[in-house]
């Protein structure tokens, strides 16, 4: 059986989800970081609600745009990031459209497809290491870096055998 609380939260939850989402899915640039976004509003209400209060939402609005301005420097350091890698790695091995495919490719990655590779490759992480800082199983690591593999040779131009070759990937 649900406490008050829990009640009075869901009704919460499904009075004001829609508007907080419309507000954060005008503000960020795909429907999958708006639902995040606006999960993460409702886990900090959920954190810092007092029973005898209602969050009008104003209020939820205003951890909105918190959330949202978060998430804009974290877009803006990874994005600085892929930059600094990439230009690294034309210091490196020079510009040749091998190494220029391969940054290409990990930039058009998402996040967690991204990290685990640099894991794998950037830092020499074997499966269980990954699965150490992944707080995952060692099995689970295998399947993510698997999929990601996958998903970095779909985002190689035809005819980029090459550089996944000097991967290894």
């Amino acid at each position: 059986m649900l406490s008050e609380r829990e009640l009075a939260f869901i009704a919460i939850h499904k009075d004001s989800y829609p508007a907080v989402f419309r507000f954060v899915g005008r503000r960020v640039e795909s429907a999958e970081a708006a639902e995040e976004i606006a999960a993460d509003v409702f886990r900090v209400v959920w954190q810092k609600w007092a029973d005898d209060s209602h969050p009008e939402l104003p209020y939820l609005l205003s951890i909105a745009r918190n959330l949202v301005g978060n998430a804009y420097r974290s877009r803006d350091r990874q994005r600085a990031l892929q930059e600094k890698l990439r230009t690294t790695a034309v210091e490196r091995v020079g510009n040749d459209s091998g190494n220029v495919a391969v940054q290409d490719a990990m930039s058009r990655l998402r996040d967690k497809e991204r990290d685990i590779l640099q894991l794998a490759y950037w830092d020499g992480l074997g499966p269980a290491e990954i699965a150490q800082v992944l707080q995952c199983s060692e099995s689970a690591a295998k399947v993510r870096l698997h999929r990601a593999r996958t998903a970095f040779r779909k985002q190689l131009p035809a005819g980029s055998a090459s550089a996944t070759e000097k991967l290894g990937v």
